[in-house]
């Protein structure tokens, strides 16, 4: 269907900026995710953030990435006895896989925050190789609104939706045109032809965030009762609980939605609301830099001493679950979308296993990564300090590693270390600029001479 095509709503009443710019506007009040005892996903979720010291999770792995509908919100989807690794065996692989190769430099890729130019337009991506080009150009080329024939994967894809009415498809069409025009970067959307009522949307992680370069994806459908019903959301969650209003069931707990009380322009509107707000209100006010203080009730611990170590302590846990959520992107990628999984982490694999280095060295979650310079820097200036402490008795340590306030779990670095490994390895196989890690590595465990 092109989309040129599509019929514009009349009503001058359904424009999105008014719409947006309200939900803008809310963007320091954390939406807060519905608990009742009747829900047991957030009953059974809400109950391990206690403001006492949580205790370590344990971390399973769930077989397919796409649940079922009757989800056991008791299963944590991860299990990291399963990434049993053999260092000898990934050493020998890589030296095999890439002797013969001319890997590229590294390619510095940002994330600006909400930004109408795609991130795809900036990054220019030296070919390694025929079949390395013509992914380059698939990811290049892929829009970030376009029409497909139909979903076979889609979590909605039972739902009855009828002959659609006049009135609904103009509606629809009239959502689809504005999000065709003012989707903002890191947002990518497909509506299926063959099925008006379903769409699917991948979100980027903001930078500053523990979700930052990561790959968000989203099911919607759009009830027959739209506009006067919110559409249907579903979080592809592959078992993982990422924040407080995404449930490890796919839930997604926002008042824009309906599933979360609120007031004014939070709450739906028939007449002003649009697909397009509830995509803006998701990257911006779901994934944001303290998403522990979504949760209901904990935003009156927000700048005290315990409340700023647990919403820590919750990011660590969060970066871990946004890079096996990658994991399961990569391995699995929802229908249609392959590309640009594929493209996004060929071009971000370097800074996002840059950023894990740089918070195992003891960094908060979603802090500023320094440039590969700036580290060569530091490198060179701790080698410089430590050689000076130890000829002065001094702690070699200090004023080395820049150390965050509060103490991390001892878990944290050995469960990214096994993330770290894995994302390495994926991101090899798709390209990605890997070459001072795998330097590392091999230099690492390069015997040392007699």
């Amino acid at each position: 269907m092109d989309t040129e095509s599509l019929q514009q709503g009349s009503s001058s009443s359904w424009h999105t900026t008014g719409a947006v710019s309200c939900g803008a506007a809310q963007q320091q009040k954390r939406q807060r995710c519905q608990g009742s005892s009747s829900d047991q996903a957030g009953s059974s979720s809400s109950s391990s953030l206690q403001i006492s010291e949580p205790e370590p999770q344990q971390i399973q792995e769930e077989e397919d990435y796409y649940m079922e509908d009757d989800c056991d919100d008791d299963f944590d989807g991860y299990d990291e006895d399963d990434y049993d690794f053999d260092e000898a065996d990934f050493n020998q692989h890589l030296a095999d896989k890439f002797d013969d190769l001319d890997l590229p430099p590294g390619v510095e890729a940002t994330v600006p925050w909400l930004q109408k130019t795609t991130p795809k337009e900036d990054v220019k991506e030296p070919p390694k190789s025929n079949t390395a080009d013509e992914n380059a150009n698939k990811y290049t080329q892929f829009k970030q609104f376009d029409t497909v024939q139909n979903f076979s994967d889609h979590y909605y894809a039972k739902n009855s939706h009828g002959e659609p009415n006049r009135a609904w498809s103009k509606r629809v069409q009239h959502d689809w045109k504005l999000l065709e025009k003012d989707l903002p970067a890191y947002i990518f959307v497909r509506v299926a032809e063959d099925r008006m009522d379903l769409l699917r949307a991948a979100i980027i992680g903001p930078k500053g965030t523990p979700y930052h370069d990561g790959l968000f994806f989203f099911d919607i459908h759009i009830p027959s009762a739209y506009p006067c019903a919110p559409p249907l959301v579903y979080y592809h969650s592959g078992g993982l609980r990422i924040n407080p209003n995404l449930y490890n069931n796919g839930k997604v707990c926002l008042s824009l939605l309906g599933t979360w009380d609120g007031r004014g322009c939070e709450k739906w509107n028939p007449a002003q609301s649009t697909m397009l707000q509830v995509l803006v209100s998701i990257q911006a006010l779901i994934l944001n830099d303290k998403p522990y203080y979504n949760e209901p009730g904990y935003e009156s611990y927000a700048n005290t001493p315990n409340g700023e170590r647990l919403a820590l302590d919750y990011n660590d846990n969060t970066f871990l679950h946004s890079c096996k959520t990658m994991l399961y992107s990569l391995r699995r990628p929802p229908e249609h979308f392959a590309d640009l999984v594929a493209g996004h982490f060929r071009v971000h694999g370097h800074t996002i296993l840059a950023a894990c280095k740089h918070y195992m060295a003891g960094n908060d979650i979603g802090s500023v990564v320094p440039e590969e310079e700036e580290e060569e820097e530091e490198e060179e200036s701790s080698e410089h300090k430590s050689g000076d402490a130890g000829a002065s008795g001094s702690a070699p340590e200090l004023g080395v590693i820049k150390a965050i306030p509060t103490k991390r779990r001892s878990s944290f670095n050995p469960s990214l270390k096994v993330l770290y490994e894995d994302l390495l390895m994926e991101f090899n196989v798709k390209g990605a600029d890997t070459r001072k890690f795998i330097d590392e590595k091999l230099k690492k465990n390069k015997p040392a001479a007699a």
